[in-house]
């Protein structure tokens, strides 16, 4: 169950059927998943992306095409919308400062997304204000990982992260030796101890400017070992109460410290002591929340919407237990996507595909997913282990 604290919300302004523009930088499938609640609700929307293959251009009102890393790009595109959001953290960061120096709301605010944008610069701040994190070394070449195990201040296996720029399980590595550092990109990034741990969890915290707090229930995820990528989400998760209790005080704690507007989902892992330990955060709604499509009051794409436009949160409770499955491009697979047996899974109970309309397929890219909801968690997880044998993402 979430937990969720009220603020006193009077909001004037006309969002719906008007002429208020919300612009969002990135069209990938989450900026997608937001379309759907901003058509539901009539909102105008401009979305900023590099390429016209993108998820979101048949569901905008405006689609404009550039870079999110450049200055002007992101300014210009800025200029031209009342609220703006993102869907995706690699944004120029400078241009968004500007935007808000010139009155523009951006959400999450920039302060919030310089310390969440650069992985070193997020770890400094969980020590710096209290919040639990794994120990770890920062370090400006990868270089000078290895000095640092020669000389005794490294001890393999540890988790190498680039400082930025990472995504969907690309830029992090578990280093077991030497040759494993020799393979490492050459710029800034930090080491890791690996935590032995016996859960990764995520909560997911939402704002909205007027200070309404509210959160999701503690979910658990299953990762590909390979990958590094999430292959199940399971809400709520399989934890004792108690460790659940405390994982979402240190996400609310995080979401206080770090100021944002919007989703915040907070990853963490559960030690073998039941400590909890902060991994990463991303500021925008997120793989740990998608099963809330199906199976929440309101789903974390429309809570995003409500908290960016400072509108009453929704409630955050289940309506049963929810998996996400991802699907994922098959190893061996690259060119015009094919979803084999995608009849058979629609066939079950409880089983809804989304499609993110990427018409290329890969090893490993993110194409979709799917939920299964049910009254029990145990069938649940069940009928998602087979939808994840019987559904293959492969190319022609």
């Amino acid at each position: 169950m979430g937990t969720k604290k009220k603020a006193s919300v009077i909001n004037r302004n006309n969002y719906f059927s008007s002429n208020f523009k919300l612009g969002i930088l990135g069209g990938g499938q989450l900026g997608k998943m937001l379309l759907y609640e901003t058509r539901k609700f009539d909102i105008y929307t401009k979305v900023l992306e590099s390429t016209e293959a993108a998820p979101c251009r048949i569901a905008c009102n405006e689609f404009v095409l550039g870079s999110l890393m450049d200055f002007d790009d992101v300014y210009n595109f800025g200029k031209q919308v009342d609220v703006l959001t993102i869907e995706i953290e690699n944004v120029n960061l400078d241009a968004l400062e500007k935007l808000e120096e010139e009155g523009i709301k951006v959400y999450p605010p920039t302060k919030t997304l310089r310390t969440i944008q650069n992985k070193a610069t997020q770890k400094l701040f969980y020590t710096d204000n209290g919040i639990p994190t794994a120990d770890f070394s920062r370090f400006a070449y990868a270089s000078e990982i290895k000095d640092s195990v020669e000389n005794g201040g490294l001890e393999f296996p540890f988790v190498w992260k680039a400082a930025q720029f990472g995504y969907d399980g690309q830029g992090v590595k578990v280093v077991r030796s030497i040759d494993d550092i020799e393979a490492l990109p050459a710029g800034e990034c930090i080491a890791e101890k690996m935590i032995p741990f016996k859960n990764e969890l995520a909560v997911i915290v939402v704002r909205n400017p007027s200070g309404e707090v509210c959160t999701y229930p503690v979910v658990e995820m299953e990762f590909h070992p390979e990958a590094n990528q999430v292959e199940y989400v399971i809400c709520p998760a399989r934890i004792d109460q108690i460790v659940a209790k405390k994982a979402i005080e240190i996400a609310l704690k995080v979401s206080e410290e770090i100021g944002h507007v919007g989703i915040l989902a907070v990853e963490m892992f559960q030690t073998q002591e039941d400590e909890i330990l902060v991994n990463e955060v991303a500021p925008r709604p997120h793989n740990s929340g998608h099963y809330s499509i199906e199976a929440s009051y309101t789903n974390q794409f429309e809570q995003h919407i409500r908290a960016i436009l400072d509108l009453p949160l929704g409630s955050t409770e289940s309506k049963a237990a929810g998996i996400m499955v991802n699907l994922v491009g098959a190893e061996g697979h690259t060119g015009a996507v094919i979803y084999e047996n995608i009849a058979e899974i629609m066939a079950m109970d409880g089983v809804t595909p989304h499609i993110y309309g990427k018409n290329q397929t890969r090893p490993f890219r993110k194409m979709g997913h799917v939920t299964i909801v049910n009254k029990d968690i145990e069938k649940a997880r069940s009928i998602a282990q087979k939808v994840k044998e019987t559904i293959q993402v492969i190319s022609k």
